[in-house]
């Protein structure tokens, strides 16, 4: 599965700047997939979301479809 693009697809919309918005798998083993999001300074706030809600649900949706095939997922966000 290409979760790069199905977490760009999952959050572009989210975003005022979703051109801008990078996704990046850093690491993937048997176990665990580590995935980075690196969006612009000014859209931080629109991906975290209040108290954190939004990345959760993020997470949450992606550890979902990770879980179909035995995985973990690790989802950091970063802004530039």
């Amino acid at each position: 599965m290409n979760y790069e693009k199905f977490i760009t697809d999952l959050a572009g919309p989210l975003l005022r700047y979703p051109q801008e918005m990078i996704v990046k798998k850093f690491a993937e083993d048997d176990e665990k997939i580590v995935i980075h999001i690196m969006v612009n300074s000014e859209d931080i706030g629109r991906i975290i979301g209040k108290k954190g809600r939004i990345i959760n649900s993020i997470r949450t949706i992606a550890q979902a479809c990770a879980a179909k095939y035995g995985k973990k997922m690790e989802i950091s966000v970063d802004s530039f």
